[in-house]
């Protein structure tokens, strides 16, 4: 059902979150543009105008890792001043109330953690832009470590252990989904009885396929988000309007 209006919509999530035992949120792009990070997908967004480094690029070729490097640096000044919005804030207000025990993003943004979520109760299924990682013994690294050695010479580093490409912890185009997180967001939409898809385009698979798993395990779905989504016709409930002011009535509820 599509809300005809955002009142009526959010008042009809209202009921269903009252009435749901274990609800599991699933996050994209569209809960964080309020912050001031873009949806690189978007008409205008930054792969609209910069080619995506697929994974395997990035490992045979030293160009490609600078230019993946210098493109994230550009980008440091808008991840580091975003600040959680209306709606995770909501979802971490639902987390508190024990309604919620982990949430599925998309995002590689880290405002859910931001946001009042455990690092482990944030299923992260495309990483996180905020540490870096090497590709070869997994050894983590802050920015800084990276940031140091790129501006010294302009060349994205090696592992200091390994001598293998170190990256941001974001799964790239071609790079294999982490298992861990895809088997924990199988069990959770499997388990819950209230699944809300917010802000995704649910264009992008395998992650995309997780509302459809929940519906199908018999719970309810609703999707929240600005344009149509072609999961719209099987959701319980459809919000096409700001995520924001949907899910900002439920701040600390």
């Amino acid at each position: 059902m599509i809300a005809s209006d955002l009142q009526s919509g959010v008042e009809r999530l209202g009921e269903m979150i009252a009435e749901a035992r274990v609800i599991v949120p699933f996050t994209g792009a569209g809960i964080s543009t309020e912050c001031g990070i873009p949806d690189f997908r978007s008409p205008g967004g930054i792969w609209t105008r910069n080619r995506p480094i697929p994974f395997d690029e990035f490992v045979a070729s030293q160009e490609a890792r600078d230019e993946s490097w210098r493109r994230r640096f550009a980008m440091e000044e808008v991840f580091a001043a975003a600040k959680p919005g209306r709606g995770h804030r909501a979802l971490a207000s639902l987390y508190r109330a024990g309604k919620v025990s982990a949430v599925i993003t998309q995002n590689i943004d880290n405002l859910h953690q931001a946001s009042g979520f455990a690092g482990e109760h944030v299923i992260e299924l495309h990483g996180n832009t905020t540490y870096a990682r090497c590709i070869g013994c997994g050894q983590a690294y802050p920015l800084d470590w990276v940031r140091h050695r790129f501006d010294g010479d302009g060349l994205a580093p090696n592992c200091s252990a390994c001598d293998e490409p170190v990256k941001t912890a974001t799964i790239s185009f071609g790079q294999m989904m982490p298992d861990d997180e895809m088997q924990r967001a199988t069990a959770l939409s499997q388990a819950c009885d209230l699944f809300i898809a917010i802000g995704s385009s649910l264009v992008v698979w395998p992650a995309a396929g997780f509302p459809m798993m929940a519906k199908n395990a018999g719970a309810r779905l609703v999707i929240i988000n600005r344009e149509p989504t072609e999961q719209d016709d099987i959701a319980d409930l459809v919000i096409h309007d700001d995520i924001g002011e949907a899910l900002g009535p439920f701040v600390a509820n």
